[in-house]
């Protein structure tokens, strides 16, 4: 594989490779499992693969989140040279690479990043917005594969793609998991064992709001999640809530679902100092 650490790098090589369709697999690096899926799914489809590595400073809210936040450059590369082939490459940027200037531009999601992830955490989604329009513009990828972890990110990312023009087709992977059901994440590695002992109770708890709203009212669920994950030590949901996977629309109440729409529960929790995320697809009657 080829490291670029600048774009005329990355370039180049597309040039002198001119394999076709071209994958793409943005992270902000601490690769796991999660991450070498999204790989696989790109290889099994395309002819050359770009993985970049990317911390984007403009997507963190909180100054030391962002300076907290994994750096393993040298086992990202390790992990990465036995998934990747000669023709592919990984893309290392500095923020100077990435934004020669600041990045002022401002996009409208309208309801999109206004709940959840987005009450949460203010401007968040506009950073990643900033990040993978740029990446997008270097890159110029055929496909772009993003993992259901980050459901919301997911919606923000192709509605992002709508309102540019943008012809990259973002692909969905599946969320990969522990052996205890917590979702991979880069984050998880920075849990206290005493936190992480208990942190697959997340998962548990909400796989089972499927079965819970055959006989219980949508608040009633809500409550029972806040109830249960809260009562392990040190944990404490941030929100819990049910909505479609188109426009965002919170569901309050069972009457709202519809058949033939998808619906997913989607949740945050502070466990310990560190921040989670997961969702499941609701299965309607």
């Amino acid at each position: 594989m080829k490291i670029a650490k600048s774009i005329v790098e990355l370039k180049d090589h597309y040039n002198r490779m001119k394999l076709k369709p071209s994958g793409f697999v943005p992270t902000m690096g601490a690769l796991h499992e999660g991450h070498l899926s999204l790989v696989s799914a790109a290889r099994k489809e395309c002819g050359i693969i770009t993985v970049s590595i990317f911390v984007n400073p403009t997507q963190f809210n909180d100054k030391d989140d962002l300076k907290n936040y994994p750096r393993t450059i040298d086992e990202d590369l390790g992990l990465l040279s036995d998934h990747l082939s000669e023709n592919d490459i990984v893309f290392v940027p500095s923020v100077e690479e990435i934004y020669p200037e600041p990045d002022k531009r401002v996009f409208n999601f309208g309801n999109l990043d206004k709940v959840m992830e987005g009450a949460q955490r203010p401007g968040h989604f506009n950073g990643v917005a900033q990040v993978v329009s740029r990446l997008f513009d270097i890159v110029k990828p055929d496909n772009a594969y993003f993992g259901q972890k980050d459901f919301q990110q997911l919606t923000i990312v192709r509605e992002l793609v709508r309102q540019t023009g943008n012809k990259v087709k973002i692909i969905s992977c599946p969320i990969v998991r522990e052996d205890d059901g917590l979702a991979m994440s880069s984050r998880n590695q920075l849990l206290e064992p005493s936190i992480r002992k208990n942190a697959g109770a997340i998962f548990t708890t909400i796989s089972k709001s499927s079965e819970l709203l055959k006989t219980m009212e949508i608040e009633n669920v809500k409550k029972y999640v806040f109830n249960n994950i809260n009562l392990l030590p040190e944990f404490n949901v941030e929100y819990f809530e049910i909505t479609d996977n188109i426009e965002l629309n919170l569901v309050k109440r069972k009457s709202q679902m519809k058949k033939g729409n998808k619906y997913f529960a989607c949740i945050a929790v502070k466990a310990g100092k560190i921040r989670l995320i997961d969702n499941v697809e609701i299965q309607l009657l």
